[in-house]
């Protein structure tokens, strides 16, 4: 087995590994780094023979895992593309969305080379896809070579898949980005419980020690109840989300407090792709049952569109919440612009509920202590921390220690370190070096080939 991490940058960025499994090549994950603009966002396809994969596999339909895909698929046309069947209905929307955001950066930006692709190579892209269901083997032919892949929910994202892959008695497994946990609108993963050859994990928390006090029942109830606490000072709260999965799941959230009184009444203020998204989850939750997710909550919420009197440095005329992306607070996105608008004033909030990279606005505002000036770059606004920053931990990846027991429990010979930071990647090689019969440890540098 030959494995090459495209992902140039390393860390958590354009995610995209290769394998040579036999008489197989294929590739898992085409995504994009959200942190870079232009051509060095993507992974380096030039590493790969053009026309040679056998198919593409996607876990999942974040951008850091999918934002690439029409790019690949352009060099490599003649691979399928395997993933769950939820993730066949909300790759379209993400990639359509993405090529509609390169357009509008192109001329914001002055990036010559954007958009990467467009909407007929995403057509292109949909007519490659091969659905999978959950826990079923699908069997793949070549030149006398035989191989079987079974997804697996992951329990991170609608539609995000484990992958198992059984090759000649070879056993291999990866996680994916995974979370152990049930959310309100998703169960916990549900991966086999049994040997592996080779995993290949996911790092993203290893720097963070799990805690009893926060726990995501805690952080759930702390979060409504500050909340609640805002509004009846009337401020207002801005709720920065990724428009995939965490916009629906916070209002999930708060529609279940609202019922149960536990949240005061309040204009709701949502918008873009995460309304877009929402139309998918239900339809989803209606046909396979595999979410807990329906449109009736944003009518029972009487959630309402963005405010277009929004300017920086002047609140809302009408105090609400604002559950918007992107959740890193990244610039020209209207989570970017309502902070601009809330920060100044010691009634409002804005509320982190997820991984904010310390090099996003949203990260560099986390780090500003209150009272010191905060510069919205793309609004050349420089605006003074009054409002409340806080982060509450509900992240939808996995506790270090929950995936650290699932790698020991697959007692593999050979484990690969994936999407984390150096010091998380780090923190799993030393725990997994301390056991007993430790496997051996592979934290691939970027672009070099390895043989397992």
């Amino acid at each position: 087995m030959l494995l090459i991490d495209l992902n140039r940058q390393g860390g958590i960025g354009a995610n995209a590994l290769y394998i040579k499994l036999g008489a197989f090549s294929f590739i898992v994950d085409a995504g994009l780094n959200p942190k870079i603009a232009g051509l060095e966002a993507m992974p380096v396809y030039n590493e790969i023979e053009d026309n040679s994969l056998d198919f593409i596999i996607l876990s999942h339909c974040h951008l850091d895992h999918l934002g690439s895909l029409p790019v690949l698929v352009k060099r490599q046309p003649q691979a399928s593309i395997l993933m769950s069947f939820p993730s066949q209905m909300i790759a379209p929307i993400m990639m359509r969305n993405s090529c509609n955001v390169m357009l509008k950066q192109r001329d914001e930006l002055n990036i010559a080379e954007y958009p990467l692709y467009n909407h007929r190579d995403i057509k292109r892209v949909i007519k490659k896809i091969l659905p999978l269901h959950f826990g079923q083997p699908r069997e793949f032919k070549s030149n006398g070579d035989r191989l079987d892949i079974t997804l697996y929910a992951a329990g991170h994202v609608v539609g995000a898949a484990g992958i198992g892959i059984l090759h000649q008695k070879r056993k291999i497994f990866f996680t994916g980005d995974v979370h152990f946990t049930p959310q309100k609108t998703l169960p916990a993963a549900k991966f086999p419980k049994e040997k592996f050859d080779t995993l290949i994990i996911e790092t993203t928390r290893g720097m963070t020690k799990r805690s009893i006090e926060k726990s995501r029942d805690r952080e759930e109830k702390r979060l409504i109840k500050q909340i609640d606490t805002v509004l009846s000072n009337n401020g207002s709260c801005l709720i920065p989300v990724f428009a995939l999965g965490r916009m629906q799941e916070i209002l999930t959230l708060i529609h279940e407090a609202r019922n149960n009184g536990t949240l005061s009444e309040s204009a709701i203020y949502c918008g873009g792709l995460g309304m877009v998204l929402a139309n998918a989850f239900d339809e989803i939750s209606r046909h396979s049952g595999l979410i807990n997710f329906r449109c009736k909550i944003l009518k029972d919420l009487m959630v309402k569109p963005l405010p277009t009197s929004l300017v920086p440095g002047k609140s809302p005329k009408r105090p609400g919440i604002f559950i918007v992306s992107s959740g890193m607070m990244v610039g020209n996105t209207p989570a970017y612009l309502v902070a601009s608008s809330l920060l100044g004033s010691p009634k409002n909030s804005i509320y982190f509920v997820g991984y904010c990279d310390p090099d996003t606005p949203g990260g560099k505002l986390l780090a500003t202590p209150v009272g010191n000036n905060f510069l919205f770059e793309y609004l050349d606004f420089l605006c003074p921390v009054k409002a409340q920053i806080e982060k509450f931990d509900l992240s939808s990846h996995a506790e270090r220690e929950d995936l650290l027991e699932f790698s020991m429990t697959a007692n593999p010979r050979t484990i690969v370190l994936t999407h984390g930071d150096t010091e998380a990647k780090n923190w799993f090689e030393k725990q997994i070096h301390s056991k007993t019969k430790a496997p051996k440890v592979l934290n691939p540098t970027p672009v070099r080939t390895y043989k397992l």
